[in-house]
């Protein structure tokens, strides 16, 4: 009985280390390790992260759910492509919520947060100053996290990782169109300085004047 008690145990410790597995396909996917309109077939994704057919199945509805994948009748499942338009219309729900996270940012804002937010402002600079724009586009996916996590608002947090997920591929083309760099930099460093002075009014509209600017760049890509 102790012996079966114990294998319990050890069964349920496993599952909980065991990585989430849409976590790791949503995170496969945003780093381009599928393309757009790529098939996702089960038993590959089974043999290539060592899951069950139905933890796969399971996984691929999640994101499905989260506009990730897309079901075809009779075929499986494949990467979704988001247009342009949708990008747009994502980047235009996301002023609502990063500007209301903005503010709750600089009104959250701790000392020891403020030191972090510091050196993520002086590696922004350096990758911006060294033309390392792969480094500066993940420097920017940072600086949303940590923005997000400073809000504390837990339902904006979790509706805006979904759209971020969505429209991931559309961020990475942005940080290499040319000439965006060289504008988003000194809107990233704005929308820092205002949380770290604390004022949530210059924190929601450099968050807004940022995200207007992606717009009409998107615009543009149409």
């Amino acid at each position: 009985m102790t012996e079966m008690t114990d294998a319990a145990v050890l069964s349920d410790e496993a599952a909980t280390e065991r990585p989430d597995l849409t976590q790791v396909i949503r995170e496969a996917i945003l780093d381009a390790q599928f393309a757009p309109h790529q098939r996702l077939i089960e038993a590959d994704l089974s043999e290539r992260y060592g899951a069950s057919r139905a933890a796969v199945r399971t996984a691929l509805l999640n994101l499905a759910g989260e506009g990730l994948v897309e079901r075809l009748p009779n075929r499986g499942a494949r990467v979704r492509a988001i247009t342009v338009d949708e990008a747009i219309e994502i980047v235009e729900v996301r002023i609502g919520l990063e500007t209301l996270c903005a503010r709750k940012a600089a009104e959250n804002l701790t000392p020891v947060d403020a030191d972090r937010l510091r050196t993520l402002r002086a590696d922004i600079e350096s990758a911006i100053g060294s033309g390392d724009l792969v480094s500066y586009s993940r420097l920017n996916q940072e600086l949303d996290r940590r923005i997000r996590d400073l809000s504390r608002h837990g339902t904006a947090t979790q509706l805006l990782e979904r759209l971020r997920a969505q429209s991931a591929r559309h961020q990475f083309r942005l940080a290499f169109h040319p000439g965006r760099a060289a504008t988003s930099a000194p809107e990233h460093i704005a929308i820092i300085d205002a949380i770290l002075a604390k004022d949530p009014d210059a924190a929601e509209a450099a968050t807004r004047a940022h995200l207007s600017g992606i717009v009409e760049v998107l615009h543009g890509m149409e």
